[in-house]
């Protein structure tokens, strides 16, 4: 039986992300030590008998229905965000100020202003020793981090070339229902800050790069849905053409940019970006490619247990060799299964658990930092920005 001090989490929100941290709450202390003992004390939401089914089925002790109460709470030590953006800020500053670290859900805000507000009251609350930190879990997935290391390690030489690419195709139903998701006042942006969050922070993280500028398009493909009673919000098809009613899709459905980064060598790499909800046949391609001046990488989350590396030294006339990212000195691979078993989707959660409790337990910031995100949150607005404005060049 572990020792460790408990670490009493509090979440709120219990639908799809609610359900992804609560799996990796529950499985991470047993896969990895940690220095302390997560424990699912409380989950909060507005409903009271939708909340008590969720906790009862995903491991949660108790309940509220105002998250304000688990801010309260003496028997909470973390605060995990899984609602829409618009609640972010104000639950994550008001718990910060409380004492609690945060755990919040990407994008880190609705806004650029709210971001600041948010970073601004994690490093105050930082002095104290309260951390906080943003999910994004695609970091945590071990081919991408290895594809971080080689980087570091100097294996692609000097980044020349991003290419990003986040396809989708729930949303390719135009009698679909509508959902928060394309909602801006809820949402904050479609597939751009919902996946194209995902694309940027992942390709600033693997290159070591900041983005400096973007040109861009936004698109909406449905500008109306219908209206679905109950279904509203559960983002699932459907075909409810008939006489129901229809409301406006403020969101984009699809997003297109190119980018500048800063990098050190003698000119920052050049991007693509692309996210879309409309791409027929592509459930969750989470796509990066990187050219260097030595090599080059390529992984794909619909694969994502291959990283294929092309090392121009090694193999000139090869092309790509795919490595299968399941050994023990892969990144977070050896607390798992044997060689060739391969890991899901839910593991990256996971992942970002042992990260953050790691890092709560040894006094450190844990990555993701709240400034990391206000960073994508500055690229997601330039890139609307851009957008607005005949795809001029937005700076960051």
């Amino acid at each position: 039986m572990t020792t460790a001090k408990p670490l009493r989490v509090g979440m709120v929100g219990y639908a799809f992300m609610g359900a992804a941290h609560s799996q990796a709450w529950r499985t991470a202390p047993r896969f990895f030590d940690l220095p302390l003992q997560p424990r699912l004390t409380a989950v909060a939401g507005r409903n009271a008998e939708g909340v008590r089914a969720a906790a009862d089925k995903l491991g949660w002790e108790s309940v509220e229905t105002d998250w304000r109460r688990l801010i309260e709470r003496d028997d909470i030590d973390l605060i995990d965000i899984c609602t829409p953006g618009d609640t972010h800020a104000e639950i994550a500053i008001a718990a910060l100020e409380a004492g609690k670290h945060v755990l919040c859900e990407k994008p880190l805000a609705n806004s650029v202003e709210e971001a600041e507000r948010m970073t601004l009251a994690a490093e105050t609350a930082a002095k104290q020793g309260v951390m906080s930190m943003c999910g994004f879990s695609y970091r945590r997935t071990p081919a991408l981090a290895l594809a971080r290391r080689f980087v570091e390690q100097g294996r692609l030489g000097e980044i020349r070339h991003v290419r990003a690419q986040y396809l989708q195709d729930w949303l390719s139903d135009a009698n679909a229902p509508m959902t928060w998701r394309l909602d801006k006042s809820k949402s904050g942006s479609g597939s751009l800050g919902d996946i194209g969050a995902h694309s940027i922070d992942a390709a600033q993280w693997v290159t070591g790069q900041n983005i400096t500028g973007v040109s861009a398009l936004l698109e909406t493909f449905v500008p109306e849905r219908p209206l679905a009673g109950d279904l509203v919000g559960l983002g699932g098809h459907g075909d409810l053409s008939g006489d129901a009613p229809r409301g406006k899709v403020t969101v984009d459905d699809a997003a297109v940019f190119s980018a500048k980064f800063d990098g050190a060598g003698s000119a920052g790499a050049i991007g693509v970006f692309e996210a879309t909800r409309y791409a027929l046949g592509r459930k969750n391609a989470m796509r990066l490619e990187l050219n260097g001046t030595k090599g080059s990488l390529a992984f794909d989350f619909e694969d994502m247990n291959v990283l294929s590396f092309y090392d121009a030294a090694e193999s000139p006339d090869a092309g790509f060799r795919k490595i299968f990212v399941t050994e023990p000195e892969h990144p977070y691979v050896g607390n798992w299964w044997p060689t060739g078993h391969g890991l899901g989707y839910e593991h990256g959660f996971t992942h970002q658990v042992v990260d953050l409790v790691t890092a709560i337990g040894e006094g450190r910031q844990p990555e993701p930092s709240f400034a990391d995100a206000l960073q994508v949150q500055r690229v997601l607005a330039a890139v609307e920005s851009s957008a607005g404005n005949s795809s001029q060049w937005q700076k960051v």
